[in-house]
């Protein structure tokens, strides 16, 4: 499999997207380094062969960034896992802009509310962050949790669905 490298900036740092020749996001987050993306695919996805291009994903992304937090629910993604991690990740893509869950509310919105080590197990094995909002997700307390990409990016993307930027 071939899969476009596209890296663009962002007002929280530089945002690289992995995408298939379909357009599919495999994985994207606030990095430049192409290693790390890569390695964020599971091993069935991930492409042999690794181009440097355009995606027509980073046009949803420059959107998201200008103010239209719906620019980034259309675009396609395609993840491997168990039922219950794609039930997980098609869960993230429907929690709204500036109303994340608890894991708690995350695990009952999958219909397994005793499962909350595996709801954040699902939000820390998301590999096209942003288009899979895994962001959206925090601790029973309020507090940020963890992220892949710094605490400080989460707090940024919840300020701005939030309309604090």
């Amino acid at each position: 499999m071939t899969a476009i490298l596209d890296t663009i900036d962002t007002p929280d740092g530089a945002f690289t997207l992995v995408a298939d020749t379909d357009g599919a996001v495999l994985a994207s987050g606030w990095s430049a380094d192409a290693d790390t993306m890569l390695g964020r695919i599971h091993p069935r996805l991930r492409p042999v062969d690794v181009r440097e291009g355009a995606v027509a994903a980073s046009d949803a992304v420059r959107a998201y960034y200008a103010g239209d937090l719906a620019a980034i629910d259309s675009v396609p993604v395609r993840q491997h896992g168990t039922a219950l991690q794609a039930g997980g990740w098609a869960a993230l893509r429907r929690i709204a802009p500036g109303s994340p869950l608890s894991y708690a509310e995350f695990a009952r919105a999958l219909g397994a509310p005793s499962a909350v080590r595996a709801a954040a197990s699902i939000c820390a094995r998301n590999a096209p962050a942003l288009f899979v909002p895994c962001h959206r997700v925090l601790r029973g307390d309020g507090s940020l949790g963890g992220f892949a990409w710094g605490l400080d990016v989460k707090r940024a993307l919840l300020d701005r669905e939030a309309g604090v930027v």
